[in-house]
């Protein structure tokens, strides 16, 4: 059945009506808005005014941007799913109003910012916005309660949260911004706020449209995700007396692994249960069929917190061990090179069961770096990636031999020839890959001693491409057709740590090395360039015996 949606224009003295009651879910961040928002917005509001010399009616319009709210259509009750920073905001501006109007437009004012019941209608006393329960009491007492702005002003900011701060200030800029206007002035503003300012009110019964709906609409990139919808429900299904200590943890993890990763985390842990592509939204696949809020604190408990855990070691490479943590370390810095995340489920999903073995996760994470950079070399698609570590998460739940030749962690014989076939061909034309594999073979050439933190890195022919007409290139390579078989594979390629030179590019070689292929202290931090400048001249047989080196070298790194 389709779920109704509904999306009106409407004027904020429309918004701030019997028609709303907003309250701001558990799952949305604290106020967040600062002086700079609070300042563009009044300023854009007194530009759009004008100076006065024609009436209120006829000022241009101003556009707020849109609201998204979870409403049924025969109620007022509304769950703010995004516009809570414009509708405290503008209750804030609403107050200052209030406190600098004469009484009978007080009165008025107020009447935007509280409701009084109507016993025959049965509508109960209540204020229009309802903040989170944490900010409630003290928005309340301070901005909605007709008397005690002033208090507000003078409260020790050292006391107040983040929110209750930005509360605090935006009040104070508005009180002396607006204090400065004539009483025509304001009165005139707050005609043109209430009249000529205007929400496009998006609304829906439905908790999974509403977070599509503002995932279209949030194109300014607001501080919302699944994970606070899901904290919401997870949270608030837990019994009261534990609330507190849960919503700890869950706001620890997040603060450990940052907002954006851990947003990617609950994709992972959607992964390590489904164990394929989504078929519906990621909320209903959460909601529907992994369902954390039928058991919130075993869901805490044992997915979030070590899921969580596993991933941010993942992330930053820093497991901590007395044994073989060094080697682990060092694959997961390539592991996290890879140019895809499919790769993580799995990692997490296995780090989390045996966090405290590292001869285990030395030997997983040996043969999982393998896979994946098998993967990138072969340029499996992401439903080739998605297939391959569905079974290997599988075989991880039932703890079956990940090390037997026909284990998804283990390349096959023909995955194996075809890998080896690409990394003995034209690898430099194959983009994706060639940085890679360079730099995998690199590191195993410095005893993995070398750090790539350089902000570019680029992949260079020694023999050029196209070779100046007269150069030393073309007395080596006078076949044509022999010198394009040897310019794009390993053997003739070179690392550098910064752009390309396109006229460098074609020096002979002897300036080549001196011009081009020499760091900024005289030599190069490649082992790769540094075994090109040991060369005195770059012919077929130095070519070959390098690509048989190299190769050599990645069959033996990733057992080939």
């Amino acid at each position: 059945m389709p779920v109704a949606i509904h999306a009106t224009e409407k004027a904020l003295c429309k918004v701030f009506s019997d028609d709303f009651a907003f309250s701001i879910p558990a799952y949305q961040r604290p106020y967040a808005w600062t002086k700079d928002q609070a300042s563009e917005l009044l300023t854009d509001l007194l530009s759009f005014l004008g100076d006065g010399s024609e009436a209120v009616t006829d000022a241009n319009p101003y556009f707020l941007g849109s609201i998204v709210l979870i409403k049924g259509e025969d109620a007022p009750e509304a769950d703010v799913v995004d516009g809570q920073q414009r509708l405290t905001t503008l209750t804030i501006l609403l107050s200052v109003l209030r406190s600098l109007a004469n009484s009978e437009s007080a009165l008025e004012i107020t009447d935007y910012i509280y409701q009084r019941g109507k016993r025959l209608e049965g509508k109960e006393n209540r204020y229009r916005l309802k903040l989170r329960k944490k900010d409630e009491d003290f928005f309340r007492k301070y901005i909605q309660n007709e008397k005690k702005l002033d208090d507000i002003l003078q409260l020790d900011t050292s006391q107040l949260t983040d929110s209750q701060k930005n509360i605090q200030i935006n009040a104070n800029y508005f009180f002396e911004e607006l204090r400065k206007l004539s009483e025509q002035r304001r009165d005139s503003f707050a005609h043109y706020l209430m009249m000529r300012c205007f929400l496009v009110v998006v609304s829906t019964p439905d908790l999974d449209s509403a977070y599509r709906i503002f995932s279209i609409l949030n194109a300014r990139g607001l501080d919302l995700t699944l994970s606070d919808f899901l904290k919401s429900e997870v949270i608030g299904a837990i019994p009261q007396s534990q609330q507190d200590k849960y919503t700890k943890i869950w706001e620890s993890e997040e603060e450990d692994l940052g907002r954006e990763r851990f947003q990617e985390l609950f994709a992972h842990i959607r992964m390590i249960d489904r164990k394929a592509k989504p078929r519906k939204t990621i909320i209903k696949e959460f909601r529907e069929d992994i369902s954390p809020q039928k058991e919130p604190q075993k869901f805490i408990d044992e997915v979030l917190k070590p899921y969580s855990d596993a991933l941010e070691i993942i992330n930053t490479a820093n497991y901590r061990s007395d044994k073989d943590a060094e080697t682990i370390n060092y694959l997961l810095r390539w592991l996290n090179k890879i140019d895809n995340f499919d790769w993580i489920p799995p990692a997490i999903l296995y780090f989390s069961i045996n966090s405290h073995s590292p001869g285990k996760l030395k030997h997983f994470f040996t043969d999982l770096e393998r896979l994946a950079a098998g993967l990138l070399i072969l340029r499996a698609d992401i439903n080739d990636r998605i297939g391959r570590y569905a079974k290997l998460l599988a075989a991880i739940e039932k703890n079956v031999d990940l090390y037997a030749l026909e284990s998804p962690l283990q390349l096959t014989p023909q995955e194996i020839n075809r890998i080896i076939k690409t990394l003995d061909g034209d690898l430099y034309l194959i983009q994706r890959i060639r940085q890679y594999v360079l730099l995998r073979l690199d590191s195993t050439l410095s005893q993995g001693e070398a750090r790539y933190d350089y902000s570019v890195i680029t992949v260079e022919h020694v023999l050029p491409q196209n070779p100046s007409v007269g150069s030393t290139w073309l007395q080596w390579f006078p076949n044509e057709e022999e010198r394009i078989q040897y310019v794009h594979r390993i053997g003739n390629l070179a690392l550098l740590s910064r752009n390309k030179n396109a006229e460098a590019q074609n020096y002979d070689f002897d300036k080549k090395k001196e011009k081009y292929f020499v760091g900024k202290k005289g030599i190069s931090p490649f082992v790769l360039t540094t075994q090109v400048l040991q060369q005195s001249e770059w012919t077929p047989a130095v070519i070959n015996q390098r690509q048989e080196d190299s190769l050599q070298s990645l069959r033996k790194i990733w057992r080939l």
